[in-house]
């Protein structure tokens, strides 16, 4: 047996910098239809000094990965790029609440801005309580304990990839009980109305 020693969690909380939005979600992880509720969060890989981090946004109502983006560096880009992203798959009446930990790039005032422009409701986890945000917390424990892990990382680039085939694994690929058996991009995709079987 051999014992593995979780290094220490990335937190971007650096003391209320800004405005703070409420909890709408109030732990509430379902929805009953696509871009109604979205959560998102940065998480970190290290690996021989060097590190990635990964911002991605999650749909409730199915558990889709709908956008991610990877950056050396924990700057304001990365989830920049990753709202620029998601927002790219709404249509114009799709208003979802997205849903973040108090890290400070949620309370950049360019990140309320691009919200308020596009009518889409903040809401903020509680300091310091990472069970407001648990979906995305499972995912990112879901990532490492199956891709992260278990691999051996060559290069930055090498990880970077993986992360990227992984994400397209799990939307497309890995099933889930909750779903019916199905994977996230198959039980948003399955014909609505099927007869029960």
């Amino acid at each position: 047996m051999k014992s593995l020693v979780r290094p220490k969690k990335y937190r971007s909380y650096k003391g209320q910098t800004g405005r703070v939005a409420p909890d709408l979600l109030q732990r509430q992880f379902t929805a009953e239809r696509m871009h109604q509720k979205w959560v998102t969060d940065v998480t970190e890989f290290n690996i021989a000094g060097q590190k990635l981090f990964l911002s991605p946004v999650m749909d409730l109502h199915n558990g889709e990965i709908v956008a991610f983006e990877t950056a050396r560096r924990p700057v304001f880009s990365l989830v920049k790029n990753m709202l620029d992203k998601a927002l790219d798959q709404l249509c114009n009446a799709e208003r979802p609440i997205l849903h973040s930990d108090q890290g400070w790039q949620y309370q950049m005032p360019a990140w309320g801005q691009m919200l308020e422009s596009r009518n889409i409701a903040q809401s903020m986890s509680r300091k310091g309580n990472c069970l407001d945000n648990a979906a995305m917390e499972s995912f990112f424990a879901t990532l490492k304990s199956e891709f992260f892990y278990p691999n051996h990382f060559d290069s930055i680039e090498s990880l970077r990839d993986g992360v990227e085939d992984y994400i397209r694994y799990y939307n497309n690929d890995r099933i889930r009980l909750k779903l019916k058996g199905l994977s996230p991009v198959q039980y948003r995709t399955q014909p609505l109305n099927q007869p029960s079987q």
